[in-house]
């Protein structure tokens, strides 16, 4: 939560500073490229497989073997990023008229989105070997440090922002050079948290054991299963290039409002689950893995829920508050905030896939995501296509909600049709109710939002939505007994106790 605070932060000054030119254009395609690899490569396909291959090797034959495949997994990664590295400085222009068709490579946006990405792309290497990192981490049962790593990415932005960009022939190369040495930054602190976690990386070995072999064959599916979502996104970025400049901008900045409550929640959810599930179905406890599933979805539910209500019904009052300064303007803020309520439809779905698919990446089936995932993307090309010129930037928003939505419910049809996934008594009882509570949060928003002023949302206005939404979600979904407080209270008691 502190990491994506303070990425709010960083945004809000980005936009102060950029607003929605063509210097913030090219920047964010130049940043999509090495996210857009990173989440693939790194966060998404290689923890799809490696993590439940690290937590079975160290829950059944201990510290020393679990280490030897780490060791074995950096070597053949870090000599397979350093590859892809080198091509991508290489090929940069090819790849940006893949990336940005829409800037038509001619001067302006697409040369500095060149340039901004060839000092930002190294980054790639360093954020996946983080990825690496946190991986074994999480198998080891910490996850603090590498939840904390992209803090070290703000704050290198922020001071790019504040004493580099003086220097620099405008702020996006600034911005880009704070992005290349978070990287190294990053691999550094999960290193640190590494051994103190008591794991001592000898020099990594290159070779192909068993165990690295069925790693990256379970990889190549995971490839399009696990960042099904950032190729959403980058389909949406593809399309906003064609779009009348501003575009990019507006669609990236509602994602990373949107982006705050699915970090926070879901992906924070979905690292914990997935080796904790691994862990039981290895054991044979197929019930408690139910259980866990469960109990994830009733939790993420219940968070994302008032979060897609509230941003998509006060989607413009966000967005006023939050970056309605400097070089972002009221008119900006309000087609933001119109992209912001579509992508919030979809948070809830959002969440829900990375709650459901370590039901199918505990098991080893990456095929089943990646076939679901090619699902979505033609979906979401489809309808992008059909909503960019009467919808304009809501448009890409919009298709990716519907497409994600389209995935969570597949996967979920699935899990439940294998027997490996099923509602409990609990869950029954509960998630109906939830829906109710969110309901009445959404009628109570909309009614107030009808007597507040017109024009730029002020401070106080923002903060009496907020507490309408919460008194009538949480106060409805008390009575209701919709969800315990008590019982999540105890749970972070508990956790307290244990460190």
């Amino acid at each position: 939560m502190a990491s994506r605070v303070l990425g709010f932060a960083r945004d809000i000054l980005i936009a102060a500073v950029l607003g929605t030119g063509p210097v913030a254009d090219a920047f964010f395609v130049a940043l999509r490229l090495p996210n857009l690899f990173r989440r693939l490569f790194g966060e998404g396909a290689f923890n799809a497989s490696f993590v439940p291959s690290i937590s079975t090797i160290l829950h059944k034959d201990g510290m020393r073997a679990a280490t030897e495949f780490a060791e074995e997994a950096t070597a053949v990664m870090a000599v397979w990023l350093g590859a892809l590295t080198i091509l991508g400085e290489l090929f940069m222009p090819w790849l940006l008229y893949v990336l940005a068709p829409g800037f038509n490579g001619q001067g302006g946006r697409f040369d500095l989105a060149v340039a901004m990405s060839r000092i930002m792309f190294p980054y790639l290497f360093f954020i996946c070997l983080t990825a690496l990192f946190s991986g074994v981490l999480n198998a080891l049962g910490r996850f603090a440090a590498a939840a904390a790593a992209p803090m070290l990415f703000n704050i290198f932005m922020i001071a790019a922002m504040l004493w580099l960009a003086p220097h620099m022939a405008n702020p996006g190369y600034a911005l880009s050079w704070g992005v290349m040495v978070s990287g190294i930054a990053q691999m550094a602190l999960v290193l640190w948290a590494i051994r103190r976690a008591g794991m001592r990386f000898a020099k990594p070995k290159l070779r192909f054991s068993p165990w690295i072999k069925k790693m990256f064959k379970r990889m190549a599916p995971a490839l399009v299963g696990a960042g099904v979502t950032q190729l959403n996104v980058s389909i949406d970025i593809i399309i906003g290039t064609l779009l009348p400049a501003g575009s990019v901008s507006i669609l990236y900045y509602a994602d990373r409002v949107n982006q705050l409550p699915l970090g926070v929640i879901a992906t924070a959810a979905g690292t914990a689950l997935l080796p904790a599930v691994t862990k039981n179905i290895a054991l044979g406890e197929e019930v408690e893995a139910n259980t866990a599933l469960n109990r994830a979805f009733e939790s993420v539910l219940m968070l994302t829920l008032p979060a897609a209500i509230g941003l998509s019904v006060a989607g413009k009052a966000v967005m006023d508050v939050a970056f309605v300064r400097g070089a972002f303007t009221a008119h900006n803020a309000v087609l933001a905030g119109n992209s912001l309520a579509a992508f919030a439809l979809g948070l809830p779905a959002f969440a829900l896939i990375k709650i459901l698919t370590p039901g199918f990446y505990a098991r080893g089936d990456t095929v089943t995501p990646l076939k679901i995932g090619m699902a979505a993307v033609a979906l979401n090309l489809g309808l992008n296509l059909l909503f960019m010129h009467p919808l304009k930037a809501v448009g890409p928003a919009l298709a990716t909600s519907l497409s994600s939505a389209f995935n969570a419910a597949w996967l979920f049809a699935l899990l439940y049709r294998r027997g490996h996934f099923h509602f409990d008594t609990l869950s029954r009882r509960r998630i109906p109710r939830i829906l109710l509570a969110g309901a009445v949060m959404a009628v109570a928003l909309w009614g107030v939002q009808r007597f507040l002023p017109q024009g730029v949302t002020s401070i106080p206005q923002f903060l009496l939505l907020v507490l309408v939404g919460g008194v009538f979600y949480f106060g409805p979904g008390a009575v209701l007994r919709a969800f315990d407080l008590r019982e999540f209270l105890g749970l972070l008691r508990r956790r307290r106790r244990k460190a």
